[in-house]
This record gives C-alpha cells, sequence and structure tokens, in this order.
C-alpha cells in the first residue's frame, strides 16, 4: 500500500473533478478523500495499490473534461488505513 497527497491548480472547481476522482477510486478500490480548497485548487489524499494510486494521480494530471490542470504538487506519506472513500 501507498498513499499520496496530492494538489491540483488551475481551473480544478465548478468542473465535476471531485466527483470524477471519487468515482475513479471507488472503482480502483482507493481510499481517501478529495476537497475544494479555499485557493481555488482541489486537495485529495490517495491510498491503495501502487498501480491504482498512481493511475489516479495520472488522471488528476489532466482531470475530467472541462478542468484545466496549471500544476500538480504530489507528496509521498505513509498510508494511515484510511477506509472508504469520501468528498469532504
Amino acid at each position: 500500500m501507498i498513499r499520496r497527497h496530492i494538489i491540483v491548480h488551475g481551473l480544478v472547481q465548478g468542473v465535476y473533478f471531485r466527483e470524477s476522482v471519487r468515482r475513479r477510486a471507488d472503482t480502483a478500490g482507493v481510499a481517501g478523500w478529495v476537497r475544494n480548497d479555499r485557493s481555488g485548487s482541489v486537495e485529495a489524499i490517495f491510498e491503495g495499490t501502487p498501480e491504482a494510486v498512481e493511475r489516479l494521480v495520472s488522471f488528476c494530471r489532466e482531470g475530467p473534461h472541462g478542468a484545466r490542470v496549471d500544476r500538480l504538487e504530489v507528496a509521498v506519506e505513509d498510508p494511515e488505513g484510511v477506509v472508504g472513500f469520501a468528498i469532504v
């Protein structure tokens, strides 16, 4: 299991970004959360198998249709055993 903490900058709010991430996380069996930040970015935590987490990180580099990702910050963290995935 691995954990990634990401922050997505650009036009990422109001474009179905969080729900798109949640659906992909649920399908892939990735735990964690995603939320809008006051700065206009989207922040997320992903925990799961390396392959599944990296697929989600890759998706966040582009985002859903209508999004414009200018920059993606990715931090490696120690897994905490998070269960389920939520929009917070």
